[in-house]
């Protein structure tokens, strides 16, 4: 089986959104004094690699937890949009879950990463909801800025939007199976998740 690891490491060096809170992972237990090794961490909901529900930007909204665990499971496929603003979604199935790659993971640990991040256009957004798409990721911290209408948008038409992916370039138009598995917080505008993509065998 072969397994790509689509999620951000999580440690304090983990970039976050400006203005949101710093991540604090801090030692609070070790064997030689208390017999046993433990964390404290304290993070965001929207820390590292996350996933955002309708409540993260619309006051009636859905929240995180309102969703069978099948929403977050599915046939995926990555887009690559690194040298084209108007990216080619004929492949797109309805109920995909679909990822752009940017090529902007790699400026994940430079002042770049929040301030001149890619986004996707009000038409391209339009395009995933005829499409019938169930979630849309990239490997950036966001899909728009303020005043953040694609979220809008896609949160609006009960796409769920992933943040901060990575390796998406091993995957680019690929069709696979992915895992999307938040924290299972209860009432939640959104949580950080594992996400892993499984490519289908070859079959004969």
């Amino acid at each position: 089986m072969n397994i790509i690891d689509l999620t951000l490491p999580i440690d304090n060096k983990t970039p976050t959104f400006p203005g949101d809170p710093k991540p604090e992972i801090k030692q609070v237990a070790t064997i030689r004094v208390e017999g046993w090794n433990e964390k404290r961490i304290s993070i965001g909901s929207h820390f590292s690699t996350h996933i955002d529900a309708p409540f993260h930007m619309l006051e009636e909204g859905k929240k995180l937890d309102e969703y069978p665990i099948e929403k977050f499971i599915g046939e995926a496929i990555v887009i690559d949009v690194t040298n084209s603003i108007n990216p080619n979604l004929d492949a797109i199935e309805k109920d995909d879950i679909v990822f752009f790659h940017t090529g902007h993971a790699k400026e994940r640990h430079t002042k770049n990463y929040f301030r001149q991040n890619p986004i996707l256009s009000i038409e391209t957004a339009h395009e995933l909801i005829a499409k019938g798409i169930k979630i849309v990721g990239l490997d950036a911290g966001s899909p728009d800025n303020e005043p953040f209408e694609v979220h809008k948008l896609l949160l609006k038409n009960d796409i769920l939007i992933v943040e901060n992916l990575i390796n998406l370039d091993k995957l680019i138009g690929i069709r696979f199976m992915c895992y999307i598995l938040p924290l299972k917080i209860m009432d939640a505008d959104g949580a950080p998740c594992r996400v892993i993509g499984v490519l289908f065998s070859t079959r004969k």
